[in-house]
């Protein structure tokens, strides 16, 4: 994007959000991709959450305006508006995460994680890598991040050719992926195609045939719907990916002292929310059982887990040891580490 664009998308951002401000002493506007019913998506569960808690404890001095569904543009234009001070947060993907802060790639490394259980206890601020990451992350841009959280489980495949049951039925399948050079190479690893696209194109991409599949996990597939353009899918549990909560760093430290101990535990609780929502939906008739409905699902047994392992994580390590250097591959081993003791808890 061209700077003139950025600026003129900026403006008419700006634009927007000033026309909805109103007489509160402070308004947060919080962005995100993913639908507002918070029982359909976590970030839909975090924003409801934050925006009772801050407005009740308040007593309306603060007040929390919603932009759901993408509402305000693609993911990193989002962090790029939170960047500037136009809006005041956002949840974001990684996807969009990596256009402004890369190491956030060395959550892709394929099959690290051992199960969800896991996983939670690694993808928060509270953990020792959770901490590390998000001291890097702040210090490396302006933003005060609020919340660490998966991004709704872990990722599963969906084409509308076959069923993947083995590394070789991914030969030759386009797969839409984030704009994630790890996710791109997890795909052409397997044998596939990545297809890197934002994600207001990707269900007109899978309907259309431009994509023939797409990796997200299962309450993603499920409120995206997929299921209307996706005849399989397939249980892999290849990687899972964190979604960050950021806040406009200058906007954060002009909070009263007050106000800043509101905001920090009410996204703690409302980050919690949005953990438990993601595994309420993947247990409930909105997730796996209603896509079973629809879709022809199979579930890839360990011995064939270990091929598609065996396949894409070297070459996941070697790209990031090779794009982000040894900042990277510090940071990745710190991440690797740090499962292998919360295995061990």
């Amino acid at each position: 994007m061209n700077n003139a664009i950025k600026t003129l998308g900026i403006g008419l951002a700006a634009a927007c959000l000033s026309a909805q401000a109103f007489a509160a002493d402070v308004t947060i506007r919080l962005a995100h991709l993913n639908p507002e019913d918070p029982f359909a998506s976590h970030s839909g569960a975090m924003a409801a959450v934050f925006k009772s808690l801050v407005e009740s404890s308040s007593n309306g001095e603060i007040e929390v305006q919603l932009f759901p569904n993408g509402q305000l543009g693609k993911d990193n234009e989002v962090i790029e508006q939170v960047r500037s001070g136009i809006v005041e947060s956002t949840i974001s993907s990684s996807g969009g995460m990596a256009q402004h802060y890369p190491l956030v790639g060395v959550f892709d490394i394929p099959f690290a994680f051992p199960n969800i259980g896991v996983a939670s206890r690694v993808i928060s601020k509270d953990s020792e890598f959770g901490k590390k990451f998000i001291s890097d992350l702040e210090g490396t841009t302006d933003l005060k991040v609020l919340g660490l959280i998966d991004s709704g489980g872990f990722f599963a495949f969906t084409n509308s050719k076959k069923p993947i049951t083995s590394v070789e039925d991914m030969a030759g399948l386009r797969i839409r992926t984030m704009t994630l050079p790890t996710h791109e190479t997890i795909v052409s690893s397997l044998g596939g195609q990545p297809t890197p696209l934002p994600w207001a194109e990707v269900y007109t991409a899978l309907q259309t045939g431009v994509a023939d599949g797409q990796m997200n996990p299962v309450p993603i597939i499920a409120f995206a719907k997929f299921d209307e353009v996706q005849k399989y899918l397939s249980v892999t549990n290849h990687i899972i990916t964190p979604y960050i909560w950021t806040m406009n760093a200058e906007f954060y430290d002009g909070l009263s002292d007050e106000h800043k101990t509101l905001i920090n535990w009410a996204s703690e609780v409302a980050t919690e929310a949005g953990r438990s929502m993601s595994r309420v939906i993947e247990a409930s008739d909105k997730g796996l059982p209603a896509l079973a409905k629809k879709m022809e699902v199979n579930v890839i047994p360990p011995a064939e887990q270990a091929k598609f392992a065996e396949a894409a994580q070297p070459a996941v390590r070697k790209l990031i040891e090779e794009q982000y250097g040894a900042p990277g591959t510090e940071m990745l081993d710190s991440l690797l580490n740090s499962i292998k003791e919360e295995n061990n808890f």
